[in-house]
């Protein structure tokens, strides 16, 4: 599950008068390269179609979807999720806790073909990827529903706000963000892609070896010096290249693995902090701690007793 720092700022329920409908009440903020859309649901219902015009980068904010799209099994959406939806292609959306009292509301960004292209052709030119052979670009299916991250999330709260400002520049300021938005996006995919599947591109991508020496070593202490050599680059290059594909540096990768591999061993019910801290790869008791409230909002102790409720 996410936890709420990748949780986008819901927008505020939408006032009973001002609903035209109580299943996908929509508003839409119109600008040059993109259209926001809100939907708000105040109904139960069930195989509402939906279909956007051009490609689209929807967001939950509150509530709960199952979404049905074209080839693909069902599935829960919650909030804290992203869903890339094809050009054209159509949603069929079920609400099944949807009320007046708990709306679902959804966001949705439709993005003209020639602004992803442009975005693209720009990052390939100036900024290009350790591997030719895999340029910038938006990831197809199988990496169409993602956990949002902190940076993506971020994007598309500006992006909301700079949609809804009466500022005369509006226009020029939402076309920077939305291309900050793309980059995200691909960033977010290409996380999922090689932190998650890394197994599948150990010999195709060099930052997957990366990642599976870390997994491997987790509890040791992971120098960007060794984890360049692994990559078979220079330790400038290798952090340049990782920050720039991904998002993050190496070190703050590092530690959201570390982070994640405490809150799985928090759950044991005979392992203390102290011995999750050394086992996790942190040989600090006290900036363990620290760093576990600052990204998880509560102390270890504190998860560790909420998981054995």
């Amino acid at each position: 599950m996410p936890t709420r720092a990748h949780l986008p700022a819901a927008v505020p329920p939408l006032a009973l008068e001002r609903l035209h409908s109580l299943v996908e009440n929509r508003t839409v903020f119109a600008l040059d390269a993109f259209e926001l859309n809100i939907f708000e649901t105040h109904r139960a219902a069930h195989r509402v179609p939906l279909r956007l015009e051009g490609l689209s980068l929807t967001t939950m904010l509150r509530g709960k979807k199952v979404m049905h799209l074209p080839g693909r099994p069902a599935f829960d959406y919650l909030p804290g999720e992203s869903v890339v939806v094809g050009e054209d292609e159509l949603m069929e959306i079920d609400f099944p806790d949807a009320c007046l009292c708990q709306p679902t509301q959804c966001l949705a960004v439709a993005i003209a073909p020639d602004t992803i292209r442009q975005t693209v052709d720009l990052l390939n030119e100036r900024y290009p990827k350790a591997e030719p052979a895999q340029p910038w670009a938006l990831a197809g299916p199988d990496y169409a529903h993602l956990t949002n991250t902190p940076e993506l999330t971020g994007t598309l709260e500006r992006l909301v706000a700079v949609s809804r400002t009466t500022d005369a520049a509006k226009d020029v300021l939402a076309g920077f963000t939305l291309q900050e938005l793309l980059v995200r996006l691909m960033q977010t995919q290409a996380r999922q892609l090689i932190f998650q599947d890394y197994a599948k591109h150990l010999t195709t991508n060099p930052f997957a070896a990366v990642v599976q020496y870390i997994r491997q070593h987790l509890a040791e202490p992971l120098p960007v010096e060794k984890l360049s050599a692994v990559a078979c680059m220079s330790k400038a290059t290798f952090f340049r290249l990782f920050k720039r594909e991904f998002g993050l540096t190496p070190v703050e990768y590092i530690v959201r693995e570390r982070l994640a591999e405490a809150k799985r061993l928090l759950s044991h019910p005979l392992a203390t902090v102290a011995e999750v801290c050394l086992r996790a790869g942190f040989n600090n008791l006290s900036y363990f701690q620290a760093l576990f409230k600052k990204y998880e909002g509560l102390t270890p102790g504190a998860y560790k007793k909420q998981q054995l409720v």
